[in-house]
């Protein structure tokens, strides 16, 4: 079992939309957790990378970081917020990726020396660079470094009635989540305290969508119908996480990767003590 998660925001993103009243949030964060566990550090997603910080045009696209208004800065990459923690950067032995988005994975190529653990399809569709959007999320630029893949895909096992996989140990499960991308996947982390926290990636990006009846600025509902590769299975993986959120009381903590109100709340106060 973990015995200490630290929650990170390993980006900051403020879309132009977001300076307009009421049509989405005028900040973004990159949600990501730091489980110390009995083997070591694990990553669960990491934000931009230092690379993405030297050079936003070649690994992320003059497209990307004007359409995100993403704030680069090297304080806020994961490598760097590893070590403000006291940690070895060479003690993070896995990553466990939602998705390969360049806002989420940009920051393995600070790790080669990670396991990065990954839903198959979504590996195989980030190098195939399927589709309009398959040509156009994925920057391969950061993973050019070879990193050391651990592909992975639903195995039946039981997660409060959703299929997962473990990916390290019992403690770290990828939960599929297909529709934002192909392999898109949740990261289920056992809290120390007992319970588990999901990391939902980008299944929903504003926290009134996991209640019931959902809610959110309408920015943020075209920006998700846009980059959706799989509309059905979006829409139905969010059903099924509203179910979840409302049945399962203390026993699971669901956020997102961008919702800073979510983010602020899990960083400041869990299980009655300070972790960040």
């Amino acid at each position: 079992m973990s015995s200490r998660i630290h929650h990170l925001s390993c980006a900051t993103l403020c879309p132009a939309a977001g300076r307009v009243p009421g049509l989405m949030p005028s900040r973004l964060v990159a949600h990501c957790l730091l489980v110390e566990g009995p083997g070591g550090l694990t990553l669960v997603d990491t934000g931009f990378g230092t690379a993405d910080v030297a050079d936003p045009a070649g690994r992320l696209g003059r497209t990307f970081a004007l359409a995100t208004g993403a704030r680069l800065s090297t304080a806020d990459t994961a490598i760097a917020q590893v070590r403000a923690l006291g940690f070895d950067p060479r003690e993070v032995g896995d990553i466990v990726l939602t998705h390969l988005d360049a806002d989420h994975a940009g920051g393995i190529s600070d790790f080669p020396w990670a396991r990065v653990h990954v839903h198959r399809d979504e590996l195989a569709t980030a190098r195939g660079r399927r589709g309009r959007l398959g040509r156009t999320r994925y920057s391969a630029r950061q993973w050019q470094h070879g990193p050391q893949w651990v592909e992975h895909a639903a195995d039946g096992d039981d997660w409060f009635g959703f299929e997962s996989v473990r990916a390290v140990g019992d403690d770290v499960l990828l939960v599929p989540l297909r529709g934002h991308t192909v392999g898109h996947c949740g990261v289920a982390v056992r809290r120390p305290s007992g319970g588990w926290f999901l990391h939902a990636g980008d299944s929903y990006f504003f926290r009134g969508e996991k209640q019931t009846p959902p809610s959110s600025p309408p920015g943020i509902r075209v920006f998700q119908a846009i980059m959706e590769m799989d509309h059905a299975a979006r829409l139905a993986n969010q059903d099924r996480l509203r179910e979840l959120h409302a049945g399962s009381g203390d026993e699971v903590t669901i956020f997102c990767a961008h919702d800073e109100i979510e983010f602020d709340a899990a960083a400041a106060h869990i299980d009655g003590r300070t972790v960040r």
